[in-house]
């Protein structure tokens, strides 16, 4: 990974923690400001102290937020924290995105 890959992964990194803040907040009506939650911050228990409702409406966040459809294969341990729940965002945003390049097949002229 060279220089500008590195500094373009970071700007994605950030911007989708803030995103990913500001839609908890937005969706689960949290009384918190993005600044005030930390990047490591648990979802559950004591942290932002989801429950079972939140984990469903964190399910509808990745569908409508960010277009992402959690699979019955897909590990739950992204619902960890902010961090793992960017994590699995930025991984499965590359991974449509491979997968959609790869439908692509140029035809061949012979």
């Amino acid at each position: 990974m060279d220089r500008t890959e590195l500094e373009a992964a970071i700007t994605e990194r950030k911007e989708t923690l803030l995103n990913v803040k500001r839609g908890l907040i937005e969706r689960l009506n949290l009384y918190h400001t993005p600044e005030q939650i930390d990047d490591d911050t648990p979802l559950f228990g004591s942290g932002l102290k989801l429950d079972s409702v939140d984990a469903t409406e964190l399910l509808v966040l990745l569908d409508k937020k960010f277009g992402i459809r959690v699979g019955e294969g897909d590990d739950p341990s992204y619902m960890r924290s902010v961090n793992t729940l960017t994590s699995f965002i930025i991984e499965k945003k590359h991974s449509d995105a491979l997968v959609n390049s790869n439908d692509f097949v140029p035809s061949v002229e012979q």
